[in-house]
């Protein structure tokens, strides 16, 4: 009873630019749009620079050895600000872009084959931009490798139409190409509080103080190199320039 009336107030109530969900709306649109919305936030995290940042911060607190310092939510969303702060232009290009096409579904049902339609052509014109992104930051031979697997397993008709631009072929190269530039820059913020946490273990060796552990006690000094050396601001500039 309830689920129908949260159905009934859904499809009547208005939607920005006067367009409204009619019971008459087509169940397959109304399926499209709900799957294009569930798959965007992993769309997202796999196509931006969320990607470099989200691993890096998190190795940053490993090495730093405070397990739920910063919490999760905290990296989570720091690495959303600087991947919208990074993304902004994109984003703006992409919309330039999809605007014409999103002028069709005015006055359309919010779900409705009219403005899916729109909607498909509109994600098809912001593409470009996208993939000029990808482009820019996958490494050639990342997208490389993957063309080459893209020919030795697909069938004989589509192998031959794979190109190292093909959104197939750009978006898992540049996942690697991203990963492997964060351990990367992870390898270089480990390697100082690496050296810290030896010589302290190294010290409480040879005071004897085998009851303290050695994580514990180089936790301050890790902090006070990172505060000295204005670790923030440098892992900021380093990770957003990194997409210049």
């Amino acid at each position: 009873m309830s689920a129908a009336l949260f159905a009934g107030l859904a499809l009547a109530a208005p939607v920005a630019g006067g367009a409204r969900l009619e019971p008459s709306a087509d169940p397959l649109a109304l399926i499209l749009l709900l799957s294009a919305l569930a798959l965007l936030p992993f769309l997202l995290a796999v196509t931006t620079s969320f990607v470099k940042f989200s691993v890096v911060l998190s190795i940053l607190r490993n090495a730093l050895g405070t397990p739920q310092v910063p919490p999760t939510i905290v990296i989570t969303a720091l690495a959303l600000i600087l991947t919208g702060y990074v993304m902004a232009p994109t984003a703006i290009e992409a919309y330039h872009a999809a605007e014409p096409a999103m002028v069709g579904a005015e006055g359309a049902a919010l779900v409705s084959d009219r403005s899916v339609r729109a909607l498909l052509l509109g994600a098809s014109a912001a593409r470009e931009p996208l993939r000029r992104f990808l482009v820019r930051h996958a490494q050639p031979a990342d997208r490389t490798l993957f063309r080459d697997m893209a020919r030795r397993l697909w069938p004989a008709p589509q192998r031959d139409r794979v190109t190292d631009h093909d959104l197939v072929v750009i978006v898992p190269a540049f996942v690697i190409s991203q990963l492997a530039a964060a351990f990367r820059m992870g390898f270089l913020l480990f390697v100082p509080f690496l050296v810290i946490e030896m010589v302290v273990a190294n010290v409480l060796l040879a005071l004897g103080m085998h009851m303290l552990t050695p994580t514990t006690v180089s936790l301050p000094f890790k902090l006070l190199l990172f505060v000295l050396v204005d670790g923030w601001r440098l892992l900021v500039q380093g990770l957003v320039l990194s997409f210049g």
